[in-house]
């Protein structure tokens, strides 16, 4: 959200001619690219992981990653923008010493966000061996996708399926009523 908000900044005309080439230009680009479509990918990957391999991983380790990639990017890319509204320009290789503190922050949280990326590979691969087996719908998810085991056999079906019911119905069920 703060990637397309910035995005209003760069849009207007008095305030892009200040900020056109400079490390806000660069902030916006990656919250945009980085957070919609990396963060979504990573999501995806453990969504369908149990779908896939038809293993669970460990959701301590998941969250734990979760949070180190979210500080990392925050700690990256949020000094960027004020490094950018300050005027340091992209595209140098020396920057100006007021420039200093910003910058070591933003390579901080560049270390930080490689280790939160890094971690899902060690996690992954070892929940396929010693991961507990994946019930068909962990997530207890209402597509149709998860009625199937876990992974799916070739067919996913062997008759058509039966939709129980409304797809997106995710309120909690009432406790049956006792009739004495």
């Amino acid at each position: 959200m703060l990637g397309g908000l910035s995005g209003l900044f760069v849009a207007a005309l008095a305030l892009d001619v200040h900020l056109t080439d400079t490390y806000f230009v660069i902030a916006h680009f990656h919250y945009i690219m980085v957070g919609g479509s990396v963060m979504a990918y990573f999501a995806g990957v453990h969504f369908w992981w149990p779908k896939i391999t038809g293993r669970l991983y460990s959701e301590a380790w998941a969250r734990f990653v979760a949070i180190v990639i979210f500080v990392g990017f925050n700690l990256t890319f949020f000094p960027q923008y004020v490094l950018g509204a300050s005027g340091m320009p992209r595209r140098y290789h020396e920057y100006a010493p007021e420039f200093q503190l910003l910058n070591v922050l933003s390579s901080a949280g560049a270390s930080i966000l490689a280790v939160g990326y890094l971690l899902p590979l060690l996690y992954l691969p070892w929940s396929l061996r010693f991961g507990a087996r994946a019930s068909a719908n962990p997530w207890d998810a209402k597509g149709l996708e998860w009625q199937t085991p876990s992974p799916p056999p070739v067919e996913n079906f062997e008759a058509p399926p039966v939709v129980p019911e409304r797809p997106y119905d995710y309120r909690p069920r009432a406790p049956a009523q006792s009739t004495v």
